[in-house]
């Protein structure tokens, strides 16, 4: 199957250089469709995230963030981890793309980016997709990940290590999502990380998603605890135009675990259905 891959680019928006991976098939039908617009999660740079771009560019003119602190955007001592910095940057991003219709999908932390992000665009998105947000803030239970497994692998990653040495972190990926994941990690800044982490159990991800005034839905992993029924339940009476998917055989890293279930859960709110088997032309 030939590949959707076009380009990696740097752009400079919000007052930072931001990195990203962009995949298009271009036919007539789908320069038509809203951009999309991935923000992985808190240790994800974009390049892991590539799979699924490919899958999203037979469709979509996809773009595929580093968000900042992670992978070959910027990052410094001096640099701001909030939320409302990395909304900004979201929001800077597609201003400096230019791009006149785009829809957001955000993965755990990229979720909590995207719906903030979302009210601060200088345009609103088409439609606001978030994937297994923590539902962790202010009075709520704590995110079930724990910090010291993010800080410890980081660790390792910087001294140098290979497939083997991340199967103690996350036992159940294959030898190829566990090789990727040792070459990337190291570029995840330590701070960026604790500070997000930091900011999932004192940043109001209910707030932000209640706010929504676009098509949103919500799609949740069947194991890992992160987002249960009674989560559901509140997000969507707070949104009560939030449609939701739970996906069945994954945990957190639903794409990992259930690739098929994951596209599937999309439906056509993006504007076309995800899940093609059929080869590009």
């Amino acid at each position: 199957m030939s590949t959707t891959f076009l380009y990696g680019a740097n752009v400079h928006a919000n007052n930072i250089r931001q990195h990203y991976l962009r995949y298009h098939h271009a036919t007539s039908e789908t320069s038509q469709r809203a951009a999309v617009v991935i923000v992985p999660g808190i240790t994800s740079p974009a390049v892991t995230w590539g799979f699924v771009g490919e899958v999203f560019g037979r469709q979509f003119d996809t773009y595929v963030l580093d968000v900042r602190g992670r992978g070959l955007s910027a990052a410094s001592d001096e640099l701001d981890y909030s939320l409302d910095a990395q909304a900004d940057d979201l929001a800077g991003f597609v201003a400096a793309l230019g791009l006149e219709r785009f829809a957001f999908v955000g993965h755990s932390m990229g979720a909590r980016i995207a719906a903030r992000a979302a009210r601060r665009a200088p345009r609103s998105p088409t439609s606001v997709v978030l994937v297994d947000p923590p539902v962790s803030g202010p009075g709520r239970r704590a995110y079930p990940g724990q910090l010291p497994w993010y800080i410890n692998s980081m660790a390792l990653a910087r001294q140098g290590t290979d497939a083997e040495g991340m199967r103690e972190f996350c036992p159940t990926w294959t030898k190829e999502e566990l090789q990727l994941r040792a070459e990337w990690l190291h570029t995840c800044d330590e701070r960026a990380v604790i500070a997000s982490y930091e900011g999932f159990h004192s940043d109001d991800f209910h707030a932000d998603a209640a706010r929504l005034e676009v098509p949103s839905l919500l799609i949740t992993a069947e194991r890992g605890d992160v987002v249960r029924d009674e989560d559901v339940v509140e997000l969507q009476r707070l949104n009560q135009a939030m449609a939701h998917v739970r996906v069945p055989d994954a945990g957190h890293m639903i794409p990992w675990d259930n690739a098929e279930g994951f596209y599937e859960a999309f439906g056509t709110l993006l504007g076309a259905k995800l899940f093609d088997e059929q080869p590009i032309a």
